[in-house]
């Protein structure tokens, strides 16, 4: 029988030892490397980001707005693998424009959103006092109106256009962010390591941008990459409406609208192209968001 030294660490031990040795950050790396699903929607969202870019640059789908009426509603082939829409355009070059137009609302208006709700936030949960009463009045009060009311009002004010769009999701989502941040400041700034900053002199802002949000940074990323997800449905039905993007810029949810009419003359690549480059981009950021949300759980580390 084989004997165990005391004086030696348990199998058990040992792996407890190397979990608590990793970072917050590290471990969340190490989960998300191990989970298959999210290493699968990881790499279907740099596949778009790669689409997204290329198409930009003019490297693939340079002829998106080609118009050739003598193809039209050409049915899915070789030449064109999802077919061509009213005016002869193909619609897998389009879809792929659309997801430039997708990821840039995502990005830009979602980070827009970040950076209000994080210092609004930031403001009311480590002040406290009239500075809290005043700015949870404010989102209170934008929270009573349902959002997409805040979208369409302010897009129909400012005028259509992708740069509207962004604006106003930046101004529109920060709700539920800032009322995050808030609860988290209130929990930390009376902590060990920040009475410890008090001490040492350090001034408000240090505390709060140095000490404070570098503890929370991981919640700043799990609503920014859930509000991704909001902010290209919200562009999408937006655009499906007619108060999204301007008219001739790639976008699915103006796929949607031009295909609905389509549908009565047996037309459903347009539909088709479109439902499913949003589907599969909106379904991968899902499902790492939630694989993220899991793996930066503090209270699963030792799991």
């Amino acid at each position: 029988m084989k004997e165990i030294s005391l004086s030696s660490p348990l199998p058990w031990q040992e792996k407890s030892s190397e979990q608590k040795g990793r970072s917050l950050w590290q471990d969340a790396l190490h989960r998300l490397a191990k989970d298959k699903v999210a290493m699968v929607s990881f790499v279907v969202i740099v596949f778009y980001l790669i689409l997204a870019a290329l198409s930009k640059l003019g490297i693939i789908f340079s002829n998106f707005d080609l118009v050739n009426n003598e193809i039209a509603y050409q049915s899915p082939s070789w030449e064109h693998w999802l077919g061509t829409d009213l005016f002869g355009r193909d619609v897998l070059a389009r879809a792929a424009h659309g997801t430039v137009t997708s990821l840039t609302v995502g990005f830009a208006g979602t980070g827009l959103s970040m950076v209000i709700g994080t210092v609004l936030g930031a403001l009311a949960g480590y002040f406290g006092g009239k500075m809290d009463e005043a700015i949870v009045w404010f989102y209170t009060t934008i929270d009573t109106v349902p959002y997409i009311l805040l979208v369409i009002a302010f897009s129909m004010v400012i005028g259509s256009g992708l740069n509207t769009i962004c604006l106003v999701i930046g101004l529109t989502f920060w709700v539920n962010h800032c009322r995050v941040m808030r609860a988290e400041f209130m929990k930390h700034r009376d902590r060990e390591y920040v009475q410890s900053a008090v001490s040492l002199g350090a001034s408000h802002l240090r505390r709060i941008f140095i000490h404070i949000l570098p503890n929370v940074s991981h919640l700043v990323l799990i609503n920014f990459s859930l509000g991704v997800v909001t902010a290209i449905m919200s562009e999408v039905m937006l655009s499906y409406l007619g108060l999204g993007v301007e008219p001739g810029v790639p976008s699915w949810g103006m796929m949607i609208s031009d295909a609905k009419l389509e549908l009565s003359r047996q037309v459903w690549w347009g539909l088709a192209g479109a439902t499913g480059f949003m589907f599969f981009l909106v379904l991968s950021l899902i499902l790492f968001n939630d694989a993220l949300r899991d793996a930066l759980d503090p209270k699963l580390k030792n799991k």
